[in-house]
């Protein structure tokens, strides 16, 4: 028995702990549902807040369905980021979109481990975090004492002191399993 426990951390040792961001507002509940399919087809288990309605950010436009997912992965983070690609472009979203506008699926990279990095047009962990109230709160959701690599904060931490009042959003009560 402790042999099979010693063969779990090792295997687990070589695992990253990933969070990103879900968004639609286009056919949400549809897209955001066939999403987590695709995601737990590659991924496995997935760790999924509750979803939340804000107003669109940038642009006039539909409301947005937000929520947060969280997953253990022994893929590199390149190759996270290739399945989370393909995953939107399966589902109809235009990478040539304008940052501002609307989504069929939005899967954004939130944290990868306690990786830093930027480069290019690749920011981990994500600035959106202490940015959106709608990354931050589902994200704070599923990880409340998981600390952010640059701050060394909790993210319910980090929620408590959030303070952009014209940010608003709420929880629904939909059924997002696929």
């Amino acid at each position: 028995m402790m042999w099979v426990s010693s063969l779990n951390a090792v295997k687990n040792f070589n695992m990253a702990r990933v969070y990103i961001s879900i968004g639609s507002n286009i056919e949400p509940l549809y897209h955001i549902r066939k999403g987590l399919t695709h995601l737990q087809h590659q991924f496995g288990s997935l760790i999924l807040s509750s979803v939340y309605e804000s107003q669109a950010v940038g642009f006039k436009g539909d409301n947005f369905y937000n929520l947060a997912a969280g997953f253990d992965t022994s893929m590199t983070l390149h190759q996270v980021l290739d399945i989370l690609r393909h995953i939107e472009q399966i589902n109809g979203r235009q990478q040539q979109s304008k940052r501002f506008s609307a989504r069929t699926l939005d899967l954004d990279l939130l944290l990868y481990n306690d990786l830093i990095l930027k480069a290019d047009n690749l920011e981990i962990p994500r600035q959106e975090i202490s940015q959106y109230a709608f990354v931050l709160l589902p994200l704070a959701e599923i990880a409340p004492t998981a600390r952010h690599p640059l701050t060394g904060q909790c993210y319910i931490d980090m929620l408590k002191q959030f303070d952009h009042p014209e940010q608003s959003l709420w929880r629904i009560n939909v059924d997002v399993n696929p």
